[in-house]
């Protein structure tokens, strides 16, 4: 096809950048402001050149126009909160004395005070911190963020687009305050915010924004018609302004639905929609409300969430046919390149054949260049480019990396039987209970133990050649040996081994298995200043040796109480993964699922009885719409089954999940047929251990009492409190005393004081049950 050009040259742009910087320096520098290395001067100066450095390299390869306000030091929701004075009251008085300290107390907690609940955005593995709010909420305008860092832009000569998470999202992402009662409607207060985003509006138009983006995602799940109703309110309001820039409303993850037809026809200026495969249907959906005649449609068609290269000439054709639909039409990614990697140019250790088929956040903007141009100037502009990607879909479609016949024919071959276990829970649970012998309320962790610099340096040595593999095993088994002490010592009853030769709960099982890759710099956000590096799933998964048999039989030789076999489960390793998009996620988490039923039946030939098989990801990665739910539910559940149901019935099967919403998935955590289930649920206040009552959740379950996502050292008293609450909901004779999640980002002697405390509280608590 040749694309004619636009009435107007079509833009490039992008809704946000990987805001880390190539070495992590973000991460570094307010790490070191915490420990009082670095100064507020210092962590300011590296963001502002941070920011500088993502304006050049946008403008450089061709972005006409760059996005501010996505940059955060911790989490742009959070800074929302800020920018609509939407501070909970625990925390005034720090905000009050120190804006920045007190930021960070929202989002990390003290000694004395907690911090903001934190949970998924959306069905990404990238965590926000919850507003809270409730009806005394008053709402107050403070842009000196978002102005401050249009200028640093306009004053390096580029145009700029601020970014702001728009007020129906905001409202529909936040959470009743503590002490409010839990069916309180934060959207009620849409009338009270709007004018502070006016405010804000007037200010940026003030400062010399040309256009807003008001990023409105939560309008891709299933909304009520009142929350419609709200929306096309907020728009006709806000459009409605005199003393405003021009509004870009943006959605992305899904596709529309039932919104696109209120947006549509609301009196601001542009859209910007997701046009990737996930959300295919807003193409038609445009059609059908008659288009944007004289508006701005900004279409993504880039993949922001995934890094394999783009389809050239299908994004061309599809933005060829839109521009019938629209005034304007400028080519973007379908999100924010928060979501992947900064560059893959960086990655020297890849086969040259698969570097090709992957595009990092660099990549992408090049190829939303090119895209732009063929828009504007026709097919011809770009010959060279779109034969050279016709020449890198070809060669990912023929490797023979990316299949494995053995691996596709045992998939293939399994049964409904292989997915049972071979007694129900009730005949189960009581042979477990006569095989472990665990107290009332027994207490155990999630599975990681602190990371210390010392393992690291371990790590780094083995890589370097310093050390070799039997220096650093010895280093490792000292490490299990400490970590196993203490426990005993603490009185936890189920132990783990606490997973020092792990770097990170996923890559560790991708490096092993094969069809992953591992990447060196793939760094991506996942909250705060912590980054993982999500493998890259490109071929069929099997287990070729045992992953984790020997660690574990290492411990458990060490000790007369259980040791937890710990592994990641199959959901997770894709959602966790940029898992491959040339087959069915379904078909590719059976694969998983059979490599670490390998695993698994290892670990219980080697002695094991408690096995954990995490699924953080389960509730993540949910779809948006309840009706993408069902069919993604059954292979994901099949998937868990697939893996644990081979055991012995005397074998314990452990899950964990945490920092979600896990009400809308209760019934398939009943269906996963763990025998025990831990869940975070301190910061949300034993909210899911009432979920799980009210379901009849017939199983044992851990709802956390110790909030490892803070440095705060929960006293013995609080965790008893939580515990008691958690009794309300769940039997004591099916009750887990355990922390929210792994302690792999903890400090030693944080650690050591709150598991302290929770084996007191279970003991008080236990007591009190005597």
């Amino acid at each position: 096809m040749t694309a004619q050009p636009a009435a107007a040259a079509a833009r490039a742009t992008v809704y946000g950048y990987p805001r880390q910087g190539p070495d992590r320096e973000l991460k570094k520098a307010v790490e070191g402001y915490w420990k009082g290395r670095v100064t507020v001067d210092g962590l300011r100066e590296t963001a502002a050149e941070l920011r500088r450095s993502n304006w050049r390299q946008l403008a450089d390869a061709g972005v006409h126009e760059v996005p501010t306000g996505d940059f955060s030091y911790y989490d742009h929701v959070l800074d929302t909160s800020v920018m609509v004075g939407a501070i909970p009251g625990r925390h005034r008085a720090a905000v009050g004395a120190d804006a920045l300290d007190g930021y960070f107390a929202m989002a990390r907690g003290t000694q004395d005070v907690a911090p903001l609940e934190m949970t998924k955005w959306f069905d990404t593995n990238y965590h926000y911190l919850v507003p809270e709010l409730g009806p005394d909420t008053v709402f107050s305008a403070d842009s000196t963020r978002q102005v401050t860092e249009l200028k640093e832009a306009l004053a390096l000569g580029l145009a700029a687009r601020p970014v702001l998470v728009g007020p129906v999202t905001y409202l529909l992402l936040a959470k009743p305050a503590p002490g409010v009662a839990a069916d309180f409607e934060p959207l009620t207060l849409l009338d009270r915010l709007l004018p502070v985003y006016a405010e804000v509006l007037a200010d940026l138009r003030a400062a010399g924004a040309e256009w807003v983006q008001l990023d409105e995602p939560a309008l891709v799940q299933d909304r009520t018609p009142a929350e419609l109703n709200a929306a096309g309110r907020a728009y006709r309001d806000l459009g409605g302004l005199t003393d405003r820039p021009q509004l870009l409303v943006a959605s992305y993850f899904d596709r529309l639905g039932d919104a696109l037809p209120v947006l549509a026809k609301a009196p601001v200026e542009g859209l910007a929609l997701d046009f990737t495969d996930s959300a295919a249907a807003n193409l038609d959906a445009l059609a059908a409300v008659g288009g944007l005649p004289g508006k701005r449609l900004v279409a993504g068609v880039v993949n922001g969430r995934n890094i394999w290269i783009n389809d050239l000439e299908k994004s061309l054709s599809t933005l060829g046919t839109l521009l019938g639909l629209a005034g304007q039409v400028d080519v973007a990614a379908s999100c924010s390149l928060l979501h992947v990697p900064l560059d893959a140019a960086a990655e020297r250790d890849i086969d040259p054949q698969i570097l090709r088929w992957l595009a990092f956040a660099r990549q992408k903007t090049a190829e939303i260049v090119t895209l732009a141009r063929g828009l504007s100037e026709g097919t011809g502009a770009v010959s060279a480019e779109l034969a050279a990607n016709r020449a890198d879909l070809a060669s990912r479609a023929r490797s023979p990396i990316t299949r494995d016949p053995a691996v596709r024919a045992r998939a293939a071959a399994v049964t409904d039987a292989d997915g049972r276990r071979s007694q129900p829970y009730a005949e189960r649970t009581a042979a477990q209970r006569a095989h472990l012998g665990l107290p009332l309320l027994p207490t155990t962790t999630i599975g990681s133990f602190p990371q210390t610099t010392e393992l690291r340096t371990a790590r780094a040595d083995l890589r370097a050649g310093r050390i070799d593999t039997a220096g650093y095993e010895r280093r490792i088994e000292n490490e299990i040996r400490d970590v196993l002490a203490f426990q005993e010592k603490a009185g936890i009853d189920v132990l783990v081994h606490g997973e020092p030769e792990r770097n990170d709960m996923v890559q560790y099982f991708a490096e092993q298995l094969t069809g992953y890759l591992a990447t060196l710099h793939g760094w991506v956000q996942s909250y705060g200043t912590r980054y993982v590096r999500p493998p890259v799933l490109a071929g069929d998964v099997s287990r070729p040796h045992p992953m984790t048999v020997r660690w574990t039989a290492y411990a458990n030789s060490l000790t007369e109480r259980p040791v937890k076999g710990m592994l990641t489960g199959p959901v997770t390793m894709l959602a966790w993964s940029f898992v491959r998009d040339d087959q069915p996620l379904g078909d590719t988490a059976r694969q998983v699922a059979l490599a670490l039923r390998d695993e698994v039946d290892g670990l219980e030939a080697a002695g094991t009885s408690v096995i954990q098989v995490d699924e953080p990801a389960l509730r993540e990665t949910l779809p948006l719409r309840a009706a993408d739910r069902p069919a993604y539910l059954d292979w994901a559940t099949e998937a868990f089954c697939l893996t644990t149901a081979g055991v012995r019935p005397d074998t314990q099967i452990h899950t964990h999940m945490c920092y979600a919403e896990f009400g809308d998935i209760v019934q398939a955590i009943d269906d996963l047929d763990a025998d025990v289930i831990s869940l975070e649920a301190a910061r949300s206040h034993m909210q899911v251990a009432r979920e799980l009552a009210a379901h009849g959740y017939p199983r044992e379950a851990g709802p956390g009492v110790y909030d490892i996502h803070s440095p705060r050292v929960p006293s013995a008293e609080e965790a008893a409190a939580l515990l008691r609450k958690g009794l309300e909901a769940i039997p004591a004779e099916r009750l887990w005393v355990n922390p929210d999640c792994g302690l792999k980002t903890r400090a030693w002697p944080e650690t050591r004081a709150s598991l302290e405390n929770l084996v007191a509280a279970a003991r008080t608590v236990r007591a009190e049950l005597a």
